[in-house]
């Protein structure tokens, strides 16, 4: 069993900054990808930002959605995962949702999903 638990979500004026967090938990053998994803009102979800796991060096491979490149960083600190926003725009504003995948010490596979935060930018 993988409990994820999301914080830092809240209102924020447009150009500020926030950060999400979101610690993952339970029986966990190793994580492959850790991401986050938001849904807007009305849309599907859609991927924000993803770390996958790398070589054996453990170098690890991020991708973002066009939207917020250069203005969002995803980062990791053992089994929490991090959103940086900075230069958040009104289009910004959704409810964001953490996503990890990985593998359980009795060799199942997980796919964990977060509660959600909501995440508001006002202009």
């Amino acid at each position: 069993q993988v409990q994820l638990v999301e914080s830092g979500g809240g209102p924020v004026q447009a150009g500020g900054s926030l950060r999400l967090s979101c610690a993952a938990s339970g029986t966990i053998f190793a994580i492959n990808t850790m991401g986050w994803y938001r849904q807007a009102p009305g849309k599907q979800r859609e991927l924000v930002a993803e770390m996958s796991r790398g070589d054996e060096t453990f170098r690890d491979s991020n991708r973002y959605a066009d939207s917020v490149k250069g203005r969002f960083t995803i980062s990791r600190v053992k089994n929490t995962v991090y959103l940086q926003m900075n230069s958040v725009r009104p289009e910004d504003t959704a409810v964001y949702y953490c996503n990890v995948r990985g593998s359980l010490y009795d060799f199942n596979t997980f796919d964990a999903w977060g509660q959600g935060t909501l995440v508001s930018v006002s202009s």
